[in-house]
């Protein structure tokens, strides 16, 4: 059983993310889009560019063009950042605000059914198990960043 529990643990994100792709489509959203506009909404506006791609988890570059989208879209607006003027910090438009309510909806009924028949106590003890196995591969990354 332990086996096994990398492959749930890797597969686990595929179809949380597979299960919101179909319900989000609709919405005319891709994946990287609709992750995009969810992060910055959660982290709040002005995020800089970069902080931004580190929190989704893709390089600065790769975000550049999902940001291009957004703003033909009228989703975002990237303005100058005060003290660096090659940094550029990301906004919502008011546009937006319909669209990440709706994606919020989504999301949550999703969450909701994915986590059906856990108890609230079940949830708070899931949550603290992968915050430490989180915690363990962070240390077995630095730890093998320093010895490489």
């Amino acid at each position: 059983m332990e086996k096994n529990i990398g492959f749930k643990l890797a597969r686990l994100p595929r179809l949380w993310r597979a299960i919101l792709d179909q319900r989000l489509a609709p919405l005319g959203l891709t994946q990287t889009r609709w992750v995009t506009l969810y992060h910055l909404w959660r982290l709040g506006d002005g995020q800089p560019q970069c902080d931004l791609a580190r929190a989704i988890g893709v390089e600065a570059p790769s975000l550049v063009r999902t940001l291009d989208q957004l703003a033909q879209q009228g989703l975002i607006e990237r303005c100058p950042c005060d003290h660096d003027r090659r940094a550029k910090r990301i906004f919502l438009t008011k546009d937006a605000a319909p669209l990440l309510e709706e994606i919020d909806s989504v999301v949550e009924k999703a969450r909701v059914e994915m986590l059906d028949g856990l108890s609230h106590e079940d949830i708070e003890q899931f949550d603290a198990l992968l915050s430490r196995i989180e915690d363990n591969g962070l240390r077995i990354q630095s730890r093998d960043e320093v010895t490489a």
